[in-house]
């Protein structure tokens, strides 16, 4: 079983990332990897596809009939774009129920695995000991702080080793993020610098022609 000092910093490194990235998107991103795997649900939504090809395709073929011209035609075409639809309405509204339970089922996995753990490490392992400081190297209000609110005295507690991996990490992500933004801004700015080849045009053969004469 891996150390809680390990355990506590994975699941506060989990949510930072979580609220860096969003999680919309990573929801998009499970999404998306999940159509991508041979299951039922990503069958269904090829054949979805599918039919919404040939509703257009249909669609189309309708919209260049003429009614009264073709009145045969188009109405052959009409019962297939009707029936077309009501296919798509059908399997828009199941493909839409299904990505509410994906992401239903997505939002309480993380919730338990992230904030539940939160909750329930200090609670279980309030009294035992993440690791000891040095004896005797700092004074007892650093002591009393690092073991708050229930470990041995001169020990650091679960609940301040969570607060020390929030910051530390949360510290990390934003100078990252803001590196990545200076350098994204640098690169636009620098496009932006780029001159413009100017284009020989008709006015310099002209001025050219005046020098001569």
């Amino acid at each position: 079983m891996p150390s809680l000092l390990v355990v506590i910093f994975v699941v506060e490194l989990a949510v930072q990332l979580i609220n860096t990235i969003g999680a919309t998107t990573i929801n998009n991103l499970l999404w998306r990897v999940y159509l991508a795997l041979p299951t039922p649900l990503a069958k269904e939504l090829a054949d979805q596809r599918q039919k919404q090809k040939e509703y257009l395709a249909v669609r189309h073929d309708l919209t260049g009939t003429s009614s009264q011209d073709e009145f045969a035609k188009w109405a052959k075409l009409r019962r297939q774009h009707d029936k077309l639809l009501e296919e798509l309405e059908k399997k828009k509204s199941g493909a839409d129920a299904s990505r509410a339970t994906f992401d239903r089922y997505l939002t309480v996995a993380r919730i338990v695995s992230t904030r539940g753990v939160q909750w329930l490490l200090p609670m279980r392992y309030g009294r035992e000991p993440i690791f000891w400081l040095p004896y005797g190297w700092f004074p007892y209000y650093v002591e009393w702080f690092a073991s708050f609110p229930r470990a041995p005295l001169g020990s650091v507690s679960i609940t301040v080793w969570q607060w020390a991996c929030t910051g530390m990490l949360a510290l990390i992500l934003e100078t990252v993020m803001g590196v990545m933004g200076l350098v994204a801004a640098n690169r636009q700015s620098q496009k932006q610098k780029q001159p413009v080849p100017a284009e020989a045009g008709p006015s310099a053969g002209n001025g050219e022609s005046k020098k001569e004469l």
